[in-house]
């Protein structure tokens, strides 16, 4: 009996094999199905440290973008900063070896969705005319001394100060296909958000931070030292840091308070 031999792979047919194909594999998968983004920095401190890393699918993104569902207040958010803002503002504004610049992702959490009027009064975010209790984040900045009652940035929905990208108003409302985000960090110089750099896109928005999956264990307490704007001491005992990112209750409130 004559066996029939399989031909030998070409040359392209080994490259896909052992190059391409895993590399189209990954990019599929991270781009439509999930991925993982690290936390760079303490704007979303005490909630998200630094160089944490969490889990976005992706394919919740996409499904908003094509007119399934939306992101919801109170979601943590991966997003590209607008281009007006990282015109100006020196850290939205990367260069990757001298070959191109790039905006860097930011990560921020949804305070108001498309047609909401936001107010900034003393520290306290009033969505429309509706205080939103902050006190889940708020707790923690005035047990660390530092939380922010008397600057611009608390006292406007947006500022010109210090970067002139968006001008100066009390009240803003959410245009269509935008959101407002804002960190949880309500220091002075906490976080580069929506009252300064303005609404975000949704086409801009790379998608939902559901969990955190890295680093597997953390310490239980994190202090802050107000006068560097860094993380102080780690203190306590090491828990696991596996965790799903909830929204807190606070925005489930509110959302009631809307509804009346």
């Amino acid at each position: 009996m004559t066996r029939l031999q399989s031909a030998a792979p070409t040359t392209l047919q080994k490259v896909w094999k052992d190059f391409l194909e895993p590399i189209v594999f990954a990019v599929v998968i991270t781009q439509f199905v999930a991925t993982l983004v690290g936390v760079d920095g303490v704007s979303m401190m005490p909630n998200l440290r630094d160089r944490e890393r969490v889990f976005v699918p992706k394919y919740e993104t996409w499904l908003h973008k094509a007119g399934v569902g939306d992101f919801s207040r109170g979601d943590i958010v991966i997003f590209k900063p607008p281009r007006e803002a990282a015109a100006k503002i020196g850290n939205l504004n990367k260069n990757f070896f001298g070959l191109w610049n790039y905006r860097p992702f930011l990560i921020k959490r949804v305070i108001g969705l498309p047609g909401d009027k936001i107010r900034v009064e003393g520290g306290e975010v009033f969505v429309n005319d509706v205080k939103l209790d902050s006190s889940w984040t708020t707790d923690y900045w005035r047990q660390q001394g530092c939380w922010d009652t008397q600057s611009e940035l608390a006292n406007n929905a947006t500022s010109d100060y210090p970067y002139n990208v968006v001008p100066t108003q009390s009240e803003v409302t959410v245009p269509p296909a935008h959101y407002f985000v804002m960190g949880d960090n309500r220091t002075a110089g906490g976080s580069e958000d929506s009252r300064m750099i303005g609404t975000i896109p949704r086409r801009d928005v790379a998608g939902r931070a559901a969990a955190v999956v890295w680093p597997i264990m953390r310490k239980a307490n994190a202090s802050y030292d107000c006068a560097t704007e860094r993380v102080g001491e780690l203190s306590g005992e090491n828990k696991l840091n596996w965790r799903v990112l909830n929204r807190p209750e606070a925005f489930d409130t509110l959302k009631s308070e809307l509804a009346k």
